[in-house]
């Protein structure tokens, strides 16, 4: 039960570093605006947003200390959870199943636990964090 316990525990701050991390996107995303086309602001939030949740993440997710490794690994982590949300809300909308204003939502909750998963694999790379 204790190990259960403590993936529930470790659960939970990847998604409260996934909430944290979107405001973390959005903050960086509206103040580029103020000097950048919204194309390169974009780009260069979600660079951030990446960096802050490989450091958020690794710190307060998993307890593992941060290393080149494991940054130059973890989009990896973002590039699938990309593909499932997108690949699934084509299959939800173009089947009709699912209406397109709720689809990525509905991918992006679906996604969290598979990413998570695959966060942990390349942050704690075959031992347990510290939590």
């Amino acid at each position: 039960m204790g190990d259960l316990r403590s993936q529930l525990a470790a659960l939970s701050r990847f998604v409260l570093v996934g909430i944290a991390n979107t405001l973390t996107y959005y903050a960086v995303y509206r103040l580029l605006l103020l000097v950048l086309p919204y194309l390169p602001a974009h780009v260069l939030a979600y660079g951030v947003g990446i960096v802050f949740s490989f450091f958020a993440n690794s710190l307060f997710t998993f307890g593992v200390r941060p290393t080149w490794r494991r940054f130059l690994a973890f989009p990896l982590t973002t590039v699938f959870n990309f593909v499932v949300v997108t690949a699934g809300s084509v299959l939800l909308v173009e089947r009709g199943w699912l209406d397109e204003r709720w689809a990525t939502l509905v991918m992006t909750v679906v996604a969290i636990p598979v990413t998570f998963l695959l966060t942990r694999r390349v942050l704690t790379a075959g031992r347990a964090g510290r939590r």
